[in-house]
């Protein structure tokens, strides 16, 4: 199948089973009551966000399965990679889905203790790793961009490295989403990034993957943009985690992440900052609130204002990377 063909279909059909799939999927997250309750020491104004119904990060995930899998038995290739990354997104949904699934249930906003979600995920990356290295599409050396630099590691140690990045960076992007529409308009930047790097690669079976991301996103921000119809919930954002972490691993370049994912670094580094110089310090706080994008709400800066700065320095950075790393 023609390299180009194969990326629009992948990323029409997203596009298409997640824009059709969004009311029936709000439908019935509202008949089962699954509705986001809101932190009280958030931001007062959200709390008319309380019961939007959440979970709906199903949209895209299901818009982008049905794409990848369509694409790979259309495409007929040998290459299993889309699946690959297909399964690690799928297993850190799961992961928030029960989640998710365990804090509508109990009524509250609380669902895995953090170290079972810390075990989950850890088996999650290892597994996925080692099945890249098994199948000859995984490296152990870390290549820095911008410097042309490479590092050739032991297996064992790029494991750990490796472990350790993947859970940092799911949780990264996990934190991003915190008001409508940002984490899913600055992971369909970074899918788009994928699909660039990827076709200057020739990598034709992953780039598919990376349309089918974008192609579920821009379907699901029809529901997502403000004011949110829905919330992508601990489902999505682990998956859209997993997603980015896949791609990354995939192109063989994990330190890709600190220029393509900087907002992602921002705002965990936010969130860190803040609660690691609240416990020194007795008390006092370097930002009104964290993550760094409440911050932003709390100066008066509107949703759209901070997803549109946030999506913008995301695409920079892309550019940059893909023009100069």
């Amino acid at each position: 199948m023609n390299e180009r063909y194969a990326l629009l279909l992948a990323g029409g059909i997203a596009f298409v089973t997640a824009a059709i799939a969004g009311p029936a999927v709000i439908r019935a997250l509202r008949k089962l009551k699954f509705g986001q309750k809101i932190l009280e020491d958030g931001p007062k104004w959200h709390m008319s966000k309380q019961n939007t119904p959440t979970m709906g990060g199903l949209i895209f995930i299901l818009g982008i399965a049905v794409a990848v899998g369509i694409s790979v038995i259309a495409g007929q290739w040998g290459d299993p990679r889309p699946l690959y990354m297909l399964a690690l997104s799928l297993v850190f949904g799961a992961i928030g889905f029960i989640d998710d699934y365990t804090k509508v249930k109990k009524k509250r906003n609380k669902g895995l203790t953090a170290m079972q979600k810390l075990l989950l995920q850890i088996a999650a990356a290892a597994l996925f790793l080692t099945v890249l290295k098994v199948q000859g599409y995984l490296a152990p050396q870390l290549d820095v961009p911008f410097f042309g630099l490479s590092i050739v590691l032991p297996w064992g140690v790029y494991l750990l490295f490796s472990i350790f990045v993947i859970v940092g960076a799911v949780n990264a992007v996990n934190l991003t989403d915190g008001i409508d529409g940002l984490c899913s308009s600055v992971t369909a930047v970074v899918a788009l990034y994928f699909c660039a790097v990827y076709a200057v690669r020739n990598m034709a079976a992953p780039s598919v993957f990376s349309a089918a991301l974008l192609g579920g996103l821009l379907g699901f921000l029809l529901y997502n943009r403000f004011p949110a119809r829905v919330f992508m919930g601990d489902t999505g954002s682990l998956f859209l985690g997993g997603a980015v972490c896949s791609m990354a691993f995939v192109y063989n370049v994990p330190l890709i992440l600190v220029p393509v994912g900087l907002v992602y670094i921002v705002e965990t580094l936010s969130d860190i900052l803040q609660v690691g110089y609240y416990k020194l310090s007795g008390g006092k706080r370097i930002f009104k609130m964290a993550p760094i994008h409440h911050h932003f709400e709390m100066c008066g800066w509107s949703e759209r204002k901070i997803v549109a700065v946030f999506t913008a320095v995301t695409a920079l950075s892309c550019t940059l990377t893909l023009l100069f790393a």
